[in-house]
């Protein structure tokens, strides 16, 4: 598989299924989140995309590990109605998206260059645009 390259500085975002990725040491994704801190990029996940990711199964030890090497960007009222006008705006509506545009929210709001890593990346487009370097993981 050919190496992706991420940039110098900015910000590496992981939505659902990078976190996922990342718990269940996906060689991929762990690659890409050691790629970007040794360029300086910080990596962050929207607080809702821990509620996404986590389920039953999920190794508490280990989530815990991984989640303190991460920033967790909050969601509250103001993030909440940005959210939602980047659901109207891309044309999308409902609980399928809600979780996908608060993460997109949060994107947005980071230091520049933003790339995100997701296996949703048509949905990822829509809401951030070009203003999102997405990866599909």
């Amino acid at each position: 598989m050919a190496r992706r390259k991420l940039s110098h500085e900015g910000t590496l975002v992981l939505d659902s299924e990078g976190l996922s990725k990342l718990l269940g040491d996906d060689e991929t994704v762990v690659a890409l989140v050691a790629e970007a801190r040794s360029r300086g990029m910080e990596v962050v996940i929207s607080a809702l995309t821990i509620i996404e990711a986590v389920h039953a199964r999920t190794n508490r030890a280990r989530l815990g590990w991984v989640l303190s090497g991460l920033r967790a960007v909050p969601v509250g009222d103001e993030e909440a109605k940005a959210a939602s006008a980047l659901l109207m705006g891309a044309g999308l509506r409902g609980h399928k998206y809600a979780i996908d545009a608060a993460v997109a929210e949060a994107a947005l709001r980071q230091q520049r260059p933003v790339v995100m890593l997701t296996s949703d990346v048509d949905d990822m487009t829509k809401l951030c645009g070009n203003r999102v370097r997405v990866i599909a993981v």
